[in-house]
């Protein structure tokens, strides 16, 4: 069989050149999604802020209690100015009503700063939870401008490690159902996910376990929340007659060759595994079970706790201004989504094997966009007048125009 790999970017075309700043919703918390990764592979700026901080109306989250709709930006200045416009609170989505006083009066523009803020900054660096997953030429890229926010004034603090992160931390990538693997599907995103995004995209449509613990599985989560958010979004679509992911599923059944119903060989080989996600969201009705509360509470829990914890390592006792993690890491972005906690990405350089770029984020806590406007800024000011090469680079994406070939075995 003859097969011609190659990479994708994924998620959505953006004309950065065109319009400086684009608002994007974040639906996933994996790396093939529609929000970490286009800001990632199109060397941009993205704001994920808290969860609440933004409303979700309109949109689908895949599951509420972890995704929220941010802004891309080809400058941190266009990224903030455009999230200034979409924050607030909205009747339509109850989450947002948390956010009372929490927020800066006259928005967070006014944070935005340059890069003699970096002076007596201190930044954790969470090495054995995310960094020793990076690849080795990230590590060295990136390391080299840690090395210039040091230069800068900056102090860096190794191993400020996410609380338990032997157990919330997937150590093979990626994995939404971690918790199942580990024998606790109550521990899973994806337990919650399935049955939030059932419900949310049906509402939508007529208004106008890896570990062995699936109680611990952030897939548990995943399941039922987007059963319910494909119900809510359906709900109030007035231009279809599909109104719940039952019919979204028989949709994609019935129109096979275009729409990915079913796994390679039997379907489409662009949907090679078909529609299993929905199909593992549909078993869930979007009942919230026991198993999926315990889910809810033990992703939320842990992550949050996991991340303040390493917050709170700084020199005797500080609070550290941020944690620089490496977001081409896929658990590093799943943690902070799992907590509901904001992050920056920042641009900084392109892999030499396949032109893609990739970047430095800054993870922050609860309602944190204030101290990453300031240090995403500070930054990329560096960045800019330093003369350092590692800073916004254009995409390159070698072979691109490549396609995998599927030919049958003769």
């Amino acid at each position: 069989m003859a097969v011609v790999s190659t990479f994708f970017p994924p998620g959505h075309v953006l004309e950065s050149e065109t319009h400086p700043a684009s608002s994007w919703n974040e639906t996933q918390a994996d790396d093939r999604s529609t929000s970490h990764q286009p800001r990632l592979r199109n060397s941009l700026v993205g704001f994920k802020p808290t969860v609440g901080l933004t409303s979700r109306a309109g949109v689908i989250p895949e599951s509420e209690h972890q995704d929220s709709v941010g802004t891309f930006g080809r400058t941190v200045r266009d990224a903030v100015y455009a999230f200034d416009a979409i924050w607030g609170i909205d009747p339509r989505d109850e989450y947002s009503l948390a956010q009372e006083g929490h927020t800066p009066e006259g928005g967070y523009t006014q944070f935005l700063t340059t890069k003699e803020s970096l002076k007596g900054a201190v930044f954790g660096i969470p090495w054995k939870s995310f960094w020793v997953y990076a690849d080795d030429a990230q590590k060295r890229v990136l390391n080299s401008l840690i090395c210039s926010l040091k230069h800068a004034g900056a102090k860096i603090v190794n191993n400020t490690e996410i609380l338990d992160y032997e157990t919330i931390v997937s150590p093979h990538g990626w994995d939404w159902d971690y918790g199942s693997f580990r024998g606790f599907p109550n521990e899973s995103e994806y337990t919650v996910v399935k049955v939030d995004f059932y419900n949310n995209i049906k509402t939508y449509l007529s208004y106008g376990s890896f570990r062995g613990f699936p109680n611990e599985s952030e897939y548990t989560v995943v399941k039922v929340d987007f059963y319910n958010n494909i119900k809510t979004y359906l709900s109030e679509l007035e231009n279809t007659n599909i109104r719940s992911l039952e019919d979204i599923v028989q949709y994609n059944y019935d129109n096979d060759g275009s729409e990915g119903g079913n796994p390679w060989p039997l379907g489409n080989p662009g949907f090679y595994s078909g529609q299993d996600g929905f199909l593992a969201s549909l078993e869930t009705k979007g009942i919230k079970d026991e198993t999926y509360l315990q889910a809810v509470e033990f992703t939320g829990r842990s992550t949050r706790d996991g991340i303040n914890h390493a917050l709170s390592l700084g020199p005797k006792g500080t609070k550290l201004n941020g944690l620089l993690v490496p977001p081409d890491v896929g658990q590093s972005y799943q943690i902070a989504a799992q907590a509901g906690y904001p992050v920056v990405t920042l641009p900084v350089s392109v892999h030499e094997s396949t032109g893609m770029p990739y970047g430095l984020a800054i993870m922050q806590t609860a309602y944190g966009e204030a101290e990453l406007v300031k240090w995403a800024s500070a930054i990329e000011d560096l960045q800019l007048t330093s003369g350092t090469p590692l800073k916004r680079s254009l995409p390159k994406w070698y072979g691109y125009l490549e396609r995998n070939i599927p030919i049958n075995n003769v």
